[in-house]
């Protein structure tokens, strides 16, 4: 078979709703990197939050994270179409409301609800409206794909996940320097609208299977299952030292790019990991194929946290830059064996409901990491940079050592 003929029966071997629905995805990500890629910096420096950007930016995160489970409900109740269009509309909104906190003919309002209130107040309306997105998408790939082209058909989910946040941070760069930062999120919210317009008028309901339906009950009695499996539960706080590290990408990286590197298009620097996955996960993950899941996961865990040590002894853009490769490289070998060691350490019986939960460490990763990253910040950005860097290496580390010993106590052999 030819390249013409694969690329034919690649189109032809998945419905259209599933095209449809990747293409919303891509075109999602590139607003939602875009603004994320400038919304530690916005927050600090533009709206005057200085002390707390990075808490605010790793709440939104967080609340982001944590609810698609939640939301899961709501397309089982009212379907697909109509939880997408509406995670468009909230997003169209909210981008719109943050950005206001930046422009001079929205301060009055601001300053009438009190800055910091209305920053918390339209961040967790966006991120609210955002965990909406997860289940619309993942359930769609999900329904119009067969079980022998699933794994292709969230390979292209992902990989235009991570082609999203490659190319988000860029565009934010151009609109940042020619029109001002606040453009940012005007940008993700007019971007959010054509969404809504493409959602409303080219997105059918997804045909398929049937698929659990979820309540607010179900769901609230499986976190009460999920939270009280100690092993299950001390595998994901462990794990989130990894998503504490890969947060400061976005959080403390672009104040130590303009403050300290002198460098200031600190979007391209936050690109860096996602073009590099791009590259790379693929040979990389061919070459680690035969690990064992929780030998790749320890690897991957551990190379990502030495990265950090590369950036604070260079000092210098090129030493970032490395760094952020060799953070790529621990996330490549990781990432694709991550869910496969949650479904096996998850009780036999209930793994579904187990797994509906692994995204959990991204959350509880990126709220810390806000946190911390205000701090590392005040304390040290000034007088000893390095410090900041080594100590998210020791997070790092900390949670590869507690990884082996997690592994070695609980998993039997």
């Amino acid at each position: 078979m030819n390249y013409r003929q694969r690329a034919v029966a690649l189109v032809h071997g998945f419905a259209p709703t599933f095209w449809i629905a990747n293409t919303l995805e891509l075109f999602e990500r590139l607003a939602y990197y875009g603004a994320k890629a400038v919304l530690t910096v916005y927050l600090a420096e533009k709206v005057g939050l200085k002390d707390e950007a990075g808490t605010l930016a790793g709440m939104f995160n967080a609340v982001l994270y944590a609810l698609p489970i939640v939301a899961g409900v709501f397309v089982d109740k009212y379907g697909f179409k109509r939880t997408l269009m509406a995670c468009f509309a909230i997003f169209c909104i909210g981008y719109a409301l943050i950005g206001f906190a930046g422009m001079a003919y929205g301060q009055e309002i601001v300053q009438w609800v009190g800055k910091k209130p209305y920053v918390i107040a339209v961040l967790l309306f966006t991120a609210i409206g955002g965990s909406l997105i997860k289940p619309c998408i993942v359930g769609t790939v999900a329904k119009t794909t067969k079980p022998d082209t699933r794994a292709l058909g969230f390979s292209i989910y992902y990989t235009l996940v991570n082609l999203g946040g490659a190319i988000g941070p860029i565009i934010a760069y151009h609109v940042r320097t020619d029109l001002g930062i606040e453009y940012v999120l005007v940008m993700s919210a007019m971007t959010s609208f054509m969404l809504f317009l493409g959602a409303w008028f080219f997105f059918r309901e997804p045909e398929g299977e049937p698929s659990e339906q979820k309540t607010f009950s179900k769901v609230f009695s499986d976190m009460v299952l999920v939270f009280t499996n100690v092993k299950f539960i001390s595998f994901l706080l462990i794990f989130s030292g990894f998503w504490m590290m890969f947060w400061q990408i976005y959080y403390l990286l672009p104040f130590y790019a303009t403050e300290i590197l002198k460098y200031e298009a600190y979007e391209f620097l936050e690109t860096v990991d996602a073009w590099t996955i791009i590259l790379i996960t693929i040979p990389v993950t061919a070459l680690v194929s035969k690990w064992k899941s929780i030998s790749a996961i320890t690897v991957g865990l551990g190379l990502a946290s030495v990265s950090w040590i590369i950036i604070g002894a260079g000092g210098s853009l090129t030493a970032t830059i490395i760094g952020i490769m060799f953070f790529a490289l621990g996330e490549a070998i990781q990432a694709p064996r991550f869910y496969e060691y949650v479904s096996a350490i998850a009780p036999k019986d209930q793994i579904g409901t187990f797994m509906g939960f692994a995204f959990l460490p991204i959350a509880i990763g990126s709220f810390s990491a806000g946190v911390l990253s205000d701090w590392l910040r005040s304390e040290y950005l000034d007088s000893n940079p390095s410090i900041m860097w080594y100590t998210l290496s020791g997070i790092g580390l900390t949670s590869t050592v507690l990884l082996v010993l997690f592994n070695f106590l609980t998993v039997k052999k």
